[in-house]
């Protein structure tokens, strides 16, 4: 990278938000250089203190950001929210509708206090008769098709992920950069906003456009037709899983020469993957036979020498030892809140080789509540009675 400090070194973006979608915008342009200074509650982000399947998302989508603790309602609080936007680039939000205006910061509130804003809201929906809805990132799957393309027939089955959310957060960070780059033709800031319900709507696209070129209903996947002969998951000898894909003819001829099955060579007519696809009831079968001879570990170094897509059927914990994400610099270091650490991925992308690191962890509740206020001109002695009268902490 030209900047080793990131190429958004020198943007400061402020947010006021909770959950996933919200903090994940923060959390890109955080790790891509950017000062994010996340406002919180004198009593905390929520989101700190869940627990069960939302335990992890304030550690996750929270590092390289820096925390200050305020009481945006009084008077004083707000006046300390306003004099940091006004000196900042970027405003990110994921309240409901009309929360951020109830409170006076609105875009149309904060556009002439200062007019370069780039002002994100994430939200469950774009403008349209769905605006005012409550969403969340299980309700957009529900009804933007995903659940019913991820399980089988009848049964709708949401992602195994925060998709939806980070999908989010992504689209959102983008359209701020594209915002941040229309600013230095314009001069001007705008409002951006990026959407749950048309994200996964987005990811549909395919899917509508199988059926507008079919003509028929797209099945969920876990029925589909598959595309390919070879596109399975297989057992192993010591009852383990792999998954593999054999997609080009050329693939196929690798394949076939690489475990000797002959009568598959012999077969002219499965050169061709549409024949290939026609046999599957009989080619399958087979596969599943010659593999069971295989331990996983043997299967996988047999398949990776011939280049052929294959996955071992990996769960969360397994990704914690991965050699290639160990090696590349895909996990990062990242303190836990009780003490110790833990390996959390990197920002998936490189640039000039390199990946995002760690600059600030994860904030402690108020951490740099001082430091902000002293940049903004704040003397200790008015920090101090404002931490007193618990207007900040």
């Amino acid at each position: 990278m030209e900047n080793s400090l990131g190429p958004l070194a020198g943007i400061r973006a402020v947010e006021m938000t909770h959950m996933v979608m919200g903090p994940a915008v923060g959390a890109i342009l955080g790790d891509l250089g950017a000062d994010v200074i996340k406002i919180e509650p004198i009593s905390g982000d929520k989101t700190r203190n869940l627990k069960g399947a939302g335990s992890g998302y304030f550690l996750t989508f929270n590092r390289n950001k820096r925390s200050i603790a305020v009481d945006v309602k009084s008077k004083e609080g707000k006046e300390i929210v306003l004099k940091l936007l006004a000196e900042s680039d970027v405003f990110i939000e994921n309240f409901r509708s009309g929360a951020m205006e109830k409170l006076g910061l609105g875009y149309n509130d904060l556009k002439p206090l200062n007019p370069k804003l780039v002002y994100c809201s994430a939200k469950g929906f774009l403008e349209g008769p769905y605006q005012d809805r409550t969403a969340l990132d299980e309700v957009a799957q529900m009804m933007g098709g995903l659940a019913y393309m991820t399980g089988p027939p009848g049964q709708p089955l949401r992602a195994g992920s925060s998709v939806i959310d980070i999908m989010g957060g992504m689209f959102g960070a983008i359209a701020i950069l594209a915002a941040i780059q229309e600013r230095q033709v314009s001069g001007r800031g705008q409002k951006v906003t990026s959407a749950l319900f048309e994200n996964v709507v987005y990811l549909m696209g395919q899917h509508m456009a199988q059926t507008a070129t079919t003509g028929m209903p797209t099945p969920p996947m876990s029925v589909r037709v598959s595309a390919w002969a070879v596109y399975d998951i297989f057992e192993t000898k010591d009852d383990e899983q792999v998954f593999v894909g054999v997609v080009s003819d050329s693939q196929w001829k690798s394949f076939c020469e690489a475990f000797d099955l002959i009568e598959f060579i012999e077969d002219k007519t499965m050169d061709l993957n549409a024949n290939r696809v026609a046999k599957r009831d009989f080619i399958i079968p087979r596969i599943k036979q010659l593999f069971k001879q295989y331990d996983k570990q043997d299967l996988m170094e047999k398949l990776e020498q011939t280049g052929l897509p294959f996955a071992p059927i990996s769960t969360p914990e397994d990704l914690f030892e991965d050699p290639h994400l160990n090696d590349s610099g895909g996990l990062l270091d990242i303190d836990l809140p009780q003490g110790g650490q833990t390996k959390l991925p990197a920002l998936p992308i490189q640039m000039q080789g390199n990946r995002f690191g760690v600059k600030h962890q994860v904030p402690k509740l108020g951490e740099h509540t001082r430091e902000v206020l002293q940049e903004l001109g704040f003397d200790d002695v008015s920090i101090d009675q404002m931490i007193e009268a618990s207007l900040v902490t």
